[in-house]
C-alpha cells in the first residue's frame, strides 16, 4: 500500500508528481530544486545556496513522513553543470551524520526552473 507525502515546508509539485511516495518502510522522495517553499522561486545565489535550499526541501519531506536523513540510503544528483560537482558535494557531505548514502550523479541539459542542482533520495525506516 501506498501513501502520499505532501508538506507545505517543502515546494509544491510542479507537475504530476508528488513531493514522496511512502511504501511500506521505504520512502522515494521526487526530485527537489532550490526552489524556497514560500515563493516557489530557485533561491538567490549559486549552486551552493541551491544545494542548502534541495536539503532544507529534502529534510522537510523527510520528517512529515517521520523519517530523518540518517535514513536515506540512496540519493541522485542532478547537475546542470558537471564544474560545480565539488562545491554540491561540499554542501551535500555537511548534510549527513553517519554513512553516507549510496549516490549516482549526472549532468543533464537543464532542470525545472534553469535549477543548477536537483537531488532525488530514497529512505528505509526500520
Amino acid at each position: 500500500m501506498k501513501k502520499v507525502i505532501a508538506t507545505a515546508a517543502a515546494p509544491a509539485a510542479i507537475g504530476a508528481y508528488s513531493q514522496a511516495i511512502q511504501a511500506g518502510n521505504m520512502l522515494f522522495l521526487s526530485g527537489q530544486l532550490g526552489i524556497d517553499p514560500a515563493t516557489g522561486n530557485i533561491v538567490d545565489g549559486g549552486v551552493k545556496e541551491q544545494t542548502a535550499q534541495v536539503f532544507k526541501n529534502i529534510h522537510a519531506i523527510l520528517s512529515e513522513a517521520g523519517y530523518s536523513i540518517d535514513d536515506v540510503v540512496k540519493t541522485t544528483v542532478f547537475l546542470a553543470d558537471m564544474a560545480d560537482f565539488a562545491a554540491v558535494n561540499e554542501v551535500y557531505a555537511s548534510q549527513f551524520n553517519a554513512a553516507f548514502p549510496a549516490r549516482s550523479t549526472v549532468a543533464v541539459k537543464t532542470l525545472p526552473k534553469n535549477g543548477l542542482v536537483e537531488i532525488e533520495a530514497v529512505a528505509v525506516n526500520s
